[in-house]
């Protein structure tokens, strides 16, 4: 059984309030205070889940850099108060970051669900994506 340190179970409640904020400030029309503390809570239990070390080494990949550089950017244009923009960047830096592990998660719910018209989508989906 993996054991979960105290740190990482406050990561997990931060990362979740983080998403959380993100969410209300998008459903509340781009609320740009309410997406900057969203942005900043979700940063910081992420680093307090995998660690300060393995964060900067995940986003600070050679080939995940244009991802990393949109994503953040985009953090900064939301606390300089253009929530629009700076969401829109963060959404292309987040599936640029993610690109490769979108094509396991699609095999994986491929694999997983029972219903035929869905599996089918899935394994689509999984095809289109290349593992990097």
């Amino acid at each position: 059984m993996i054991s979960i340190t105290e740190w990482q179970k406050i990561g997990v409640g931060t990362t979740g309030f983080g998403i959380f904020f993100i969410l209300f400030g998008m459903l509340l029309y781009f609320d740009s205070v309410l997406l900057a503390f969203g942005n900043l809570l979700f940063l910081t239990g992420l680093s307090l889940i995998i660690g300060l070390r393995k964060t900067f080494s995940f986003f600070f990949q050679r080939h995940k850099l244009k991802g990393t550089s949109f994503f953040l950017g985009g953090v900064v244009i939301v606390l300089l108060r253009w929530p629009l923009l700076g969401m829109l960047l963060e959404t292309y830096g987040f599936f640029n970051l993610f690109k490769g592990f979108f094509s396991v998660a699609f095999g994986f719910l491929g694999n997983t669900s029972n219903i035929p018209f869905l599996s089918m989508l899935f394994q689509r989906l999984q095809g289109t994506s290349s593992m990097v």
